[in-house]
């Protein structure tokens, strides 16, 4: 499905991360004087772990999306296994075919010293200042982490971006009273003028009634489409706001934009037990609201009163007669809308028999006069007139009561113009004078996009945790240390800076697809100190010191680091111009992506070397203080020495 395609179209950069870090070692060793097939086995080897801890760091961030619960998470489970098994196929052919194919296609063109530029000759310059001042280093990377937790102030919120889908949903509604032929002429003379739009391919009219709603007869839902974006020069909120103006010049109805789903881009529930209480509050949060910017077509859902027939038995009356109200209430059913199928008499056809239903003409029902000599049946057979056992009225009420966790509810909608950010919308709504002033037994609740963004954002938090949680189990493991890894989990602070800056520079909100592209940068953005980690940690072990193995560690893994940095973002960048239909949808989370992944490079580069040599430094004085409570390592004993049989003997 089409989240499903959303993943395959993130990892198209991420697959190549794999062959990018191992080909890229392979040549390293080539240019030692290695052949091309023990430079393949040996840098296969040597960067192994790395990228194993780079591949199950991943699945350890995407596989709790799986677990999401509610709507969010029938949606990604397919994002997050997509992602997952997508990962574990470009680590099983990173390590058993990548350095297949290096041995057989690499040739040795004669190995060199391998010379620093000064590029990288600055960087090394950089790092070793950046260890000499690791504490400076490690308060600038803290307050850097800060300053973008509070930036994310400055980025509106919202749920899903505007998308041009070359497609939009209208909806009209007639006057109370209108009926079915009012209704289809007014849709024809709109669809006729709709359709002279020249970005207009075609019109569907949908009477009768709201799609995914309500059905009425005086309702008709547009369906409008478009010619394809990249054929016309306007947008398509651009030409809703045309075809607004156009169906705000018929009198006598009101009309309105719908998303696919058939809903508003806000609503807010009024629910209360009392409906004339409820109503009111709601009109009054109309007035509000409608004084909002962005906000357009503010209505509210409360039914609009409508004459009707009302009939009141006579209690006393009535039982002189023996009359009960369920006989008076029948005998108005039957003579307004027919009698029940089972009660009619039928006509008995060659094959096949056909109801008779009996009833007053259409025109009757409003006519006082007639209902009044409906005849009822009374005791001993007999029949009275309707007018001697009720009283019968023409007054006004509503058409249908809604109910919203068993209490009146009354939603307000209204659509955004100009602007994706639902949440603060929400927020100025929320803050009008009658949304603060609630008579008691009175709420306002969040339904449609606003209560799925909160449980989106909420689950996302949540598997973030988790994730995170997955991450730092995975490198104890693969490590063997509780202490190494932290230096691995600093790096994920520094991409949030990254992906608001992009944010802002773009004028994006925060949305469901940032979300996710700042839960993909859980993932990636690990990748850089794992490599600067493991190859410190193998130096390390070979005796080096840990100030000249961090170092060197930068100078040799930069290159990769960059070069596979260049390919996830060069990957996203199709998706960060918005291109072809729902581009809309991707281009915040790409370039939320791009940015997390430019900056956390750059300062994973600079500020995890010095946070590794802290750790480092606190891991040794742990060491010596808890080494008192544990006893000395078990060294290997020596192999005992052979004996033949003689000797035994």
């Amino acid at each position: 499905n089409g989240i499903s395609l959303l993943a395959i179209t993130l990892v198209t950069g991420i697959l190549v991360d794999d062959a990018i870090v191992e080909i890229e070692n392979i040549v390293r060793h080539m240019r030692l004087g290695k052949s091309p097939y023990r430079a393949a086995l040996e840098g296969a080897d040597e960067i192994g772990l790395a990228v194993i801890a780079i591949t199950a760091t991943l699945i350890a961030v995407f596989a709790p999306v799986s677990f999401m619960g509610g709507i969010a998470g029938r949606y990604f489970i397919q994002f997050g296994l997509t992602i997952a098994v997508s990962v574990f196929m470009s680590l099983l052919v990173a390590r058993l075919i990548t350095p297949l194919l290096a041995a057989y296609f690499l040739r040795d063109h004669g190995h060199h010293a391998e010379r620093e530029g000064p590029v990288m000759r600055a960087y090394t310059r950089l790092v070793g200042w950046s260890v000499r001042h690791r504490f400076g280093t490690l308060a600038v990377g803290l307050a850097l982490f800060a300053g973008s937790l509070v930036s994310t102030g400055l980025l509106p919120s919202g749920f899903i971006p505007k998308q041009d889908n070359a497609r939009t949903l209208f909806m009209v509604e007639l006057a109370p009273g209108a009926r079915l032929d009012d209704t289809i002429a007014v849709s024809d003379r709109l669809a006729e003028r709709i359709r002279a739009l020249p970005e207009v391919t075609s019109v569907f009219v949908d009477g009768g009634r709201q799609v995914g709603g309500k059905k009425e007869t005086r309702l008709a839902t547009f369906v409008i489409n478009l010619v394809p974006k990249n054929r016309r020069e306007k947008r398509q909120w651009t030409l809703e706001s045309e075809i607004a103006r156009l169906l705000a010049d018929e009198p006598d109805i009101r009309s309105w934009s719908l998303r696919d789903s058939g809903q508003r881009d806000l609503a807010l529930v009024v629910s209360g037990p009392d409906v004339d209480v409820v109503t009111e509050i709601a009109a009054r949060l109309q007035r509000d609201m409608a004084a909002i910017p962005h906000l357009v077509s503010v209505m509210s859902t409360a039914p609009l009163d409508r004459t009707e027939v009302r009939i009141r038995p006579r209690e006393g009356a009535a039982a002189d007669l023996g009359v009960s109200t369920d006989t008076i209430a029948e005998t108005v059913r039957v003579g307004t809308i027919g009698d029940i199928g089972l009660n009619l008499a039928k006509f008995n056809a060659k094959d096949r028999q056909v109801p008779i239903r009996v009833m007053l003409p259409t025109s009757a029902r409003g006519a006082v006069a007639r209902l009044e000599n409906l005849k009822v049946p009374a005791k001993n057979g007999a029949a009275v007139p309707l007018a001697a056992v009720a009283e019968i009225e023409l007054d006004k009420g509503p058409g249908a009561i809604d109910r919203y966790d068993r209490a009146v509810r009354v939603a307000i909608e209204a659509n955004m113009e100009g602007s994706d950010a639902l949440g603060s919308l929400i927020a100025q709504a929320l803050a009008t004078p009658t949304a603060k002033s609630l008579p008691p037994g009175v709420t306002i609740k969040q339904t449609g996009d606003a209560e799925i963004m909160q449980e989106v954002f909420s689950g996302f938090l949540m598997a973030m945790g988790a994730g995170i949680m997955m991450v730092y189990a995975v490198l104890v493991l693969l490590f063997g240390s509780f202490l190494q890894p932290l230096t691995i989990l600093f790096s994920l602070p520094l991409s949030i800076g990254g992906a608001i800056l992009g944010l802002l520079i773009c004028q994006m909100p925060i949305s469901m697809p940032v979300v996710i592209g700042i839960l993909m940068l859980m993932g990636l953005v690990t990748k850089n100190a794992i490599m600067l980690v493991d190859f410190a940690v193998e130096e390390m072990r070979a005796g080096i010191d840990p100030v000249t193995a961090i170092v060197d560690a930068g100078r040799k893994r930069a290159r990769p680091i960059v070069m596979t940095t260049i390919a996830m973002a060069a990957g996203m960048v199709p998706s960060a111009l918005a291109l072809g239909v729902g581009g809309e949808f991707r281009a915040p989370m790409a370039v939320a992506v791009i940015a997390g992944l430019i900056v956390s490079t750059l300062l994973s580069l600079v500020f995890v070397p010095a946070v590794f040599l802290l750790i480092e430094a606190l891991s040794r004085r742990l060491g010596r203080l808890l080494g008192r409570f544990v006893g000395q390592r078990d060294e290997p004993e020596a192999p005992l020495p052979h004996r033949t049989a003689g000797h035994a003997a």
